[in-house]
């Protein structure tokens, strides 16, 4: 379940075996959205308090996986990005302010859920001074005092490459960091015409060596025509990063107006990418066809502390 340029990757979309671009879905990707009182409880709450999910902007085929397992992926700062990503779900246009009381509300929302991992994520608000990093901060701060014992991870925009944006938003205290490259070197032009390759990789390597200790992690979608060499070195930028936790996943195509999918992966190589991930020194790594940002979030936290008490 995720989000945009850092943030809510739509890799997503629901998978039914129809004909995509021309391309058929292979039998691995064909899923259709579970439903169930769990399920149910959670939109209605979702839309009691005027929130939004990446789970459901982006049509996640995780959703009810996740809820059910105590994760949520809240999408702050509204539902429309200032970026024209072309692999995203997320609709762009017009931006309204900021609501004030949203980083409350998330807070309630998380507590009513009794969520044990909480992931933060937003649009990309190239409008605001900071990019949206002091709501990050506030609603940080709301989860914590809501639920002190909940893991708190943010999925976060590039701010532009602000570095105060960025020290503001690693002091409030998040247990990880979050930012997806998304793809390789060589597609930024295409699939994020407004976004830099090497500004995202500068980001992550701040955050490997700040003072906060806090984990970086990021990830990449698959499929979108890149080489396996492309595939490699980008993976080898990101631990020269400090990067240590990836999740690899399928890109599909959330409409036709976006970009079509070059190739499927099948799970056998996704496998074989994350054993040369680790290999390369990656902490934790998820690679699947179905893995998005914040699949198993919890549980790469819980192995990220474990790492570092070495236990």
């Amino acid at each position: 379940m995720e989000s945009r340029d850092h943030g809510v990757s739509a890799q997503g979309g629901v998978c039914d075996g129809k004909k995509d671009q021309g391309v058929r879905k292979p039998a691995w990707l064909r899923r259709s959205l579970p439903k169930g009182p769990v399920y149910g409880r959670v939109q209605h709450l979702l839309k009691q308090g005027g929130l939004h999910t990446v789970c459901e902007a982006a049509h996640c085929p995780n959703q009810f996986e996740c809820f059910s397992k105590a994760t949520a992926t809240f999408l702050l700062l509204g539902e429309t990005c200032t970026r024209h990503c072309r692999f995203c779900n997320i609709g762009s246009g017009s931006v309204f302010p900021p609501d004030p009381e949203e980083p409350l509300r998330v807070a309630e929302a998380a507590a009513a859920l009794n969520l044990a991992y909480v992931v933060l994520t937003s649009v990309t608000r190239d409008d605001l001074e900071d990019g949206g990093a002091s709501f990050f901060c506030e609603t940080i701060r709301a989860v914590r005092r809501k639920l002190p014992q909940a893991g708190i991870e943010v999925l976060i925009p590039d701010f532009m490459g602000s570095e105060q944006a960025l020290d503001a938003v690693l002091a409030a205290g998040p247990d990880v960091l979050n930012h997806n490259l998304e793809t390789v070197r060589r597609l930024y032009p295409v699939v994020r015409p407004e976004a830099i390759y090497e500004r995202s990789l500068t980001l992550l390597s701040r955050v490997a060596v700040h003072a906060a200790g806090i984990p970086p992690k990021s990830g990449i979608m698959l499929g979108l025509g890149e080489t396996e060499e492309e595939i490699l070195e980008t993976l080898k930028d990101l631990r020269k990063a400090g990067c240590r936790m990836l999740t690899l996943g399928q890109y599909l195509q959330p409409s036709p107006a976006h970009l079509p999918v070059a190739r499927f992966i099948p799970p056998e190589t996704f496998e074989s990418w994350k054993k040369k991930a680790l290999g390369l020194g990656f902490e934790a790594v998820a690679s699947a066809p179905f893995v998005r940002s914040s699949y198993q979030a919890g549980a790469f936290w819980t192995k990220g502390k474990c790492d570092m008490q070495s236990c």
